[in-house]
């Protein structure tokens, strides 16, 4: 599944200046993980930026988040 876009406008990939050794890459991949368990996460009806940043911001949301891992 391509998540080109909603990672740009999730997580403000554009703007991502990592370029040393594989480190773009590892963080695209961990940015993909969050965003497979932000979508999975069905309690809210929120879009995928509020998500994460309500689970960035309250701990009681993000455990239900991560509860997929």
């Amino acid at each position: 599944m391509f998540n080109g876009p909603v990672l740009d406008v999730t997580f403000d990939e554009d703007r991502n200046r990592t370029r040393k050794g594989h480190s773009a890459a590892n963080l695209a991949t961990i940015r993909h993980i969050a965003l497979n368990l932000i979508k999975n996460e069905k309690s809210r009806k929120l879009g995928v930026k509020v998500k994460r940043l309500k689970a960035g911001w309250d701990n009681d949301y993000l455990l239900p988040v991560i509860g997929g891992i």
